[in-house]
């Protein structure tokens, strides 16, 4: 990885002063960074509010609950969800060999989260005397042992119909619209949309759909709105069906989820 990401930035390539660097922001909602990408990889930790991320090949709605290892290369825009305290790793390419070559969402436990906020009362650019030269290499060790999580990426096409009919889902989760009604809107047969879906992001149109219903419930909860209201947006007549849709694929019902996010 390090050989393909030094030919890419060839002589321009910078290194920071220390393999693994940390720092905090605070953010207010709807504060985004546009489109960039970093020559080290990126972990990304709110502590605080939702950071959506999004990417060319999928989005992830990030909770205190998780981090996104975003790999070196990767362009990437971040949108703030809420009020936002965000920690953020940056880690050379070299540092640690075994690290994921792509974006991957891991659980974040206590120690790594104080880890994070720790480092990052030293200076960016912090000395070899400073606690956060100390807090480095365990602060990798957390990331070596962390678990990822397999669910939370809404995969994203590069096929431009499809990509028109995902936007049109996420603009409104709670559309009752069939695939053949969304097909229509862009021009598509529904059985050539039927086939890009399983091919260009792995779900059926069911399963897609679902995946951005919960990253919209997460956003929503996060901001604070009732369980009940989120079901209703999200077009549930019931509260019920939507608190057990999202126990079945997330583990555990809406509440105790956010609880776990604050």
């Amino acid at each position: 990885m390090d050989n393909i990401w030094r030919q890419r930035f060839g002589a321009d390539y910078q290194r920071q002063k220390w393999p693994v660097m940390a720092w905090a922001n605070t953010y207010q909602g709807g504060e985004r960074q546009i489109w960039h990408s970093h020559e080290q990889g990126q972990l990304v930790a709110p502590t605080q509010g939702v950071v959506r991320v999004l990417t060319s090949v999928g989005a992830w709605a990030v909770t205190p609950l998780h981090a996104l290892w975003i790999a070196p290369g990767v362009d990437h825009e971040l949108h703030m969800v809420g009020s936002v305290a965000l920690s953020t790793l940056r880690v050379e390419p070299d540092a640690a060999p075994w690290l994921w070559r792509e974006c991957s969402l891991l659980a974040v436990t206590p120690l790594l989260r104080e880890l994070l906020l720790s480092m990052a009362r030293d200076p960016f650019e912090y000395e070899a005397q400073d606690d956060a030269a100390l807090m480095a290499p365990l602060a990798l060790r957390c990331l070596q042992t962390a678990q990822l999580v397999d669910h939370g990426r809404l995969p994203l096409p590069r096929d431009k119909r499809l990509l028109q009919v995902c936007e049109l889902l996420i603009q409104s989760p709670g559309s009752e619209n069939t695939l053949e009604q969304i097909s229509a809107q862009v021009g598509a047969s529904t059985r050539t949309m039927t086939r890009l879906f399983k091919q260009e992001t792995g779900l059926t149109f069911g399963q897609w759909r679902q995946q951005a219903m919960l990253s919209e419930a997460v956003c929503q909860l996060s901001l604070g709105q009732s369980v009940s209201k989120v079901a209703r947006y999200l077009g549930y007549t019931h509260t019920n069906a939507f608190s057990a849709m999202f126990r079945r694929v997330l583990g555990v019902p809406p509440l105790r989820y956010m609880r776990g996010a604050t």
